[in-house]
């Protein structure tokens, strides 16, 4: 009954979205605008075939239904509830029924904003966009991605997920914030898509979709942090990000996506790089379907990648016609897309924002080279090649370092020119922050040219940051705190600390490795641990073997390894104590042999580390401040006025 229902629902959702398809399509093509809205009624039998069959995996998943396939091989009896509800997401077929779930409920959300306007040709074919997407994912869920198999023997239990997936309670999240930040992308590139379509091009469109790209984007700048933090707690190496495909996948839109957020003030204010900015959107939405492809079509080996399919052709295929589309569109509409200004100074607001752009461009390039070279050189020859951190550390910090001194000098430029004299008087504050900040890196042991110039950029840009909100606070009170700019420059803040815990963790992490007997000690950077206890017991049908260490001044903490029946290798659970100066990282190695009391003990101190999740919450804060629309002052509004003159 409950694959019935489920399938009904695919089937009912696939069969809105083609209906609410072929209303508008005929609507358009006839032109008779009045006719839009009867989209409407289709979308809601979109939604609801959707939401049908998203309730009736739950309940599967909730109920140990075995009869299901996909209930089978992901599930288990024993599995607690939390990690049977995610579930939903943790495999192939579910994560494309999520995908579906919030495409809709962004599909839903824009037509209830727009519905006054549905009769706009421009917001018309913005809807018919999302709804083309949704029929493709709506297609694979009712053909190749069919979550609602059914299995004619159903066994008495299931084999459960990979154990990596159901060993934190990031699982309940992260993928979530990372679909909402995918998903989302496809709200400003379905309005690109429209306004390439209609020929309106100037800056409405713009306009309409910006709190929808600032939702996607922070949704995915948090996810990809969540996905960091999790590595970080569950896998065991001691790191939260190495490159690996999967993750640059995530990282590759976030790339292009921030680059479009910033340059898109530009043309907004100035009515310049029109043509940048819609490649930049249209390049955003794309990859996060090449991303789908990378990490669900097994082309890829990665310690992230938990399923493979037949799906990459399809995917493949998808992600071609995305660019094959969007590249015919901007060249159609070439003409029309020559910005009416021009850059006055690189000095300047634009020339800041410009140079942002080529560096985000820059960055992407190199992390999409590093990503997708192995793939190539292997379906050229058959060659296996692996690009590994060497690389993108190597290509990466230069460009990380320019990125930090532009996040720094934008908020000190004004728009068109900004003279010498200007410059120097508004960089005073931010650069000795900077100073004082790299003198203290210093004192605290920092080496380096690198590492010591990324501290004090960081500090220049928090410097330059709060003084844009100090200013900003004194004209319009707490509204200068709010809104794209206000909300802009804390999220800078978050970027900065983000960047010290980056830099200190990478450059200066300290490690040892220790066989410990009950009392024994071991030392690493002036952190003491001493092995108090080992403990073996049953956790439900697997086996977990914890040490208990006391960090000195931190307590006792409980590195662990765990032994799935259903899963071949052990499974290494580390422990972590944390500060604001630096983490004690405690791995257990392996599981001692039973004729011995000792255990091998991986110890890292990891600096500054706590700063990344803090300069992330900061980052969701401004994120949160600059989709709350505000107003300004009359003396901002004259000033901004005589800037757009």
């Amino acid at each position: 009954m409950t694959a019935l229902l489920g399938t009904l629902g695919v089937w009912v959702a696939l069969a809105g979205a083609l209906g609410a398809s072929v209303t508008l399509i005929l609507a358009l093509g006839i032109r008779q605008d009045e006719r839009h809205s009867r989209a409407f009624p289709w979308v809601a039998v979109m939604v609801s075939g959707c939401v049908v069959a998203v309730v009736a995996m739950e309940i599967a998943l909730l109920t140990d239904n075995f009869s299901l396939a996909y209930v089978a091989a992901n599930s288990t009896k024993t599995t607690p509830v939390l990690y049977k509800f995610a579930t939903l997401w943790g495999a192939l077929e579910g994560s494309l029924l999520l995908w579906a779930l919030v495409l809709c409920l962004y599909v839903s959300a824009v037509s209830l904003n727009f519905r006054h306007q549905i009769s706009d040709r421009l917001v018309a074919w913005a809807l018919l966009t999302m709804l083309v997407v949704s029929v493709f994912f709506f297609g694979l869920l009712a053909g190749p991605a069919d979550p609602f198999g059914t299995l004619l023997s159903p066994p008495v239990d299931g084999n459960g997920l990979n154990p990596l997936l159901r060993n934190h309670p990031l699982m309940a999240i992260h993928p979530v914030m990372l679909y909402f930040g995918y998903v989302g992308f496809t709200v400003p590139f379905s309005f690109a898509i429209a306004a390439l379509v209609t020929g309106r091009l100037d800056e409405r469109w713009l306009t309409s979709t910006r709190v929808w790209t600032l939702i996607a984007w922070g949704s995915l700048t948090v996810g990809v942090l969540l996905g960091a933090w999790w590595s970080y707690e569950v896998l065991g190496w001691g790191g939260y990000w190495a490159w690996d495909p999967v993750e640059n996948a995530s990282f590759l839109p976030w790339l292009t996506g921030t680059a479009f957020i910033h340059s898109v003030i530009v043309q907004e204010r100035r009515g310049m790089l029109r043509v940048w900015n819609l490649s930049l959107l249209l390049a955003t939405f794309a990859l996060t379907i090449f991303g789908t492809f990378l990490t669900r079509s097994g082309v890829i080996e990665s310690v992230h990648e938990f399923s493979a399919s037949s799906l990459g052709p399809l995917l493949l295929g998808f992600f071609a016609l995305i660019l094959v589309v969007s590249v015919t569109l901007v060249g159609l509409r070439g003409d029309q897309l020559r910005s009416p200004g021009s850059i006055d100074s690189p000095l300047s607001r634009e020339g800041s924002f410009l140079a942002n752009n080529l560096l985000f461009s820059l960055f992407a390039f190199v992390v999409l080279l590093g990503t997708v070279f192995p793939l190539i050189v292997e379906a050229i020859n058959g060659d296996q090649l692996a690009v590994g951190r060497p690389y993108f550390d190597r290509m990466l910090l230069p460009i990380g370092i320019a990125l930090l001194l532009v996040m720094g000098l934008a908020p000190l430029l004004t728009w068109r020119s900004t003279t010498g004299p200007v410059l120097a008087q508004r960089a005073l504050a931010p650069a000795a922050c900077g100073a004082g900040v790299m003198a203290a890196a210093v004192v605290a042991g920092a080496e380096g040219v690198g590492p010591v110039l990324g501290m004090g950029l960081g500090g220049f840009v928090i410097g330059a940051a709060l003084r844009h909100l100090v200013i900003a606070f004194r004209r319009n009170g707490w509204r200068g705190l709010a809104g794209r700019s206000g909300g802009g420059m804390v999220a800078h803040v978050g970027v900065s600390l983000l960047a010290f815990g980056f830099i200190a963790s990478t450059a200066f992490s300290e490690e040892g490795e220790f066989q410990l007997r009950p009392g024994d000690t071991g030392s690493v950077a002036g952190h003491h641990i001493t092995f108090v206890a080992l403990t073996d017991t049953m956790d439900g049908p697997n086996r977990v073997v914890r040490a208990l260490i006391d960090v000195e001044g931190r307590g006792i903490h409980s590195p662990a390894i765990t032994q799935y029946p259903t899963f071949g290798r052990p499974i290494a659970t580390p422990s972590v104590a944390t500060s604001f100066i630096d983490d004690v990282y405690l791995s257990l190695i392996a599981i001692p042999e039973p004729d011995t009391d000792s255990v091998v003990i991986r110890v890292l101190i990891e600096p500054l580390v706590a700063w990344i999740w803090i300069g992330g919450f900061v980052i969701g804060v401004g994120t949160l401040l600059a989709v709350i629309p505000v107003g300004i002052s009359r003396s901002a509004r004259r000033e901004e006025e005589v800037v757009r003159r």
